[in-house]
């Protein structure tokens, strides 16, 4: 009884290799927030980098490599779209999109950690985590924009979401190609 209750508590424990992928992940997910178009919701690849993050390393790494990201930006480390840190951004109109990142991983751990691990279980909780992303961003960018002037809902999505579609279902195709070839390598 003594030896599995040790085990339950080694395995839930990090090691290094563990922490050592989580800030890969996190400076991935930065260096491809980088690469981007700037609009009102600038285009970037991060959305890429999120699913990959979550894809390859599982739910619980990617979901730190997210925080771990999100965290580096608040405190100052311009990580964010253009260079940009701090809480304003967080707080500003497109945070909400960022904070979906975060809402999207856990939502990602929650269904792969339910059903298992499998590719279309996976590919599924990306899109639906992108569902989730879109609607929190959107929601949080048409609050923080009502402060300036009423927005509408067809408005908001025009600017902030269906533009993004097809570029983003494209970054989640890519995350879960790579996902599939180089989880196995991870573990």
């Amino acid at each position: 009884m003594a030896e599995t209750t040790v085990k339950t508590v080694n395995r839930s424990k990090w090691n290094t290799l563990d922490m050592v992928y989580v800030g890969i992940f996190a400076v991935l997910i930065a260096i491809c927030s980088w690469i981007s178009i700037p609009t009102v919701v600038p285009f970037t690849m991060q959305t890429f980098a999120v699913f990959a993050a979550v894809g390859i390393l599982g739910g619980r790494r990617g979901t730190f490599a997210v925080l771990v990201y999100i965290l580096m930006g608040a405190v100052g480390i311009p990580v964010f779209a253009g260079f940009t840190a701090g809480a304003g951004i967080l707080f500003g109109m497109t945070g909400g999109y960022i904070l979906g990142f975060l809402l999207s991983t856990l939502l990602y751990w929650g269904i792969t950690r339910a059903f298992g691990e499998k590719f279309w279980v996976s590919v599924l909780s990306m899109l639906l985590g992108m569902a989730v992303c879109y609607a929190f961003g959107t929601a949080w960018f048409m609050a923080v924009y009502s402060k300036n002037g009423a927005i509408g809902i067809g408005a908001a999505l025009g600017m902030c979401v269906i533009p993004f579609v097809i570029p983003d279902l494209c970054k989640i195709a890519l995350a879960a190609a790579l996902s599939k070839a180089l989880k196995p390598h991870v573990r």
